[in-house]
């Protein structure tokens, strides 16, 4: 009879820890900020179709790093239970705490139960009244969840985008001061390998931008607050005429 080899249930969680972030630090990098006019959900990614970023519910939004398949059914996911519990319930009772302890339980799951973990990293965001009100829970792909004040970055080299996030984000910016932001966050892994002169700038073709309105309902008249900015609306954001007070 062959003999059984014995691994230590710490080290499969270590290797399947491991091979999760190397399959999400593969990716690139997507930045969820706050802002006056709402949250901005920024990513790197040229695909006009492939979206990193998604709808869930009215003041609700969804962002990933990682295998796309494996995300893209986790949002679909996401948007079944949104609307099975509005419809039974109340709107007002589908909050992205909530969609967050279901993504965590499904995350944990994978991770501890399949052979393989999902290698994918989410966000989800949901705007609020006030900046103050905003909530953005992170959850990684062993289904921790942490609830980030302000901001975060994941993907990529998501260690060198959230330090500039740390050095600019404030409070009570506009959205275009927030985009302009989150551009420098994510061109600081392309400088960092290429150095400063060299590195291609990221504009609006090799951008998805989307923002969950924190006025929707008074400004358009709808309860859905999230809104894709197409490229000519994230060039004129980035404009350089477009600078204020609030990037300094």
């Amino acid at each position: 009879m062959a003999q059984q080899f014995y691994v230590s249930p710490e080290q499969v969680m270590k290797d399947r820890a491991d091979f999760a972030r190397k399959g999400i630090a593969r990716g690139k990098s997507v930045v969820v900020l706050s802002c006056l006019d709402g949250i901005a959900l920024v990513a790197e990614n040229p695909s006009p179709t492939l979206h990193k970023i998604g709808e869930i519910y009215d003041r609700i939004a969804f962002a990933a790093v990682g295998k796309y398949n494996e995300f893209e059914s986790l949002r679909q996911a996401g948007v079944r239970y949104a609307d099975v519990r509005g419809y039974s319930y109340d709107r007002v009772d589908v909050t992205a705490r909530g969609l967050a302890s279901v993504y965590a339980q499904s995350l944990g799951t994978v991770f501890t139960a399949e052979q393989k973990p999902f290698e994918v990293e989410l966000a989800v965001a949901e705007v609020g009244e006030r900046q103050g009100d905003d909530h953005i829970f992170r959850l990684n792909f062993d289904g921790s969840i942490s609830d980030e004040s302000g901001f975060l970055a994941m993907g990529g080299k998501a260690d060198l985008v959230q330090a500039v996030l740390e050095t600019v984000w404030t409070p009570g910016a506009s959205l275009g001061a927030a985009l302009r932001w989150a551009v420098t966050a994510l061109e600081s892994p392309r400088k960092d390998a290429a150095g400063s002169s060299a590195a291609v700038p990221l504009e609006a073709p090799l951008l998805e931008v989307a923002i969950l309105d924190r006025n929707a309902t008074r400004v358009r008249g709808s309860h859905r607050a999230f809104r894709r900015l197409t490229d000519a609306q994230v060039a004129q954001e980035l404009a350089p005429d477009q600078h204020d007070s609030q990037d300094n």
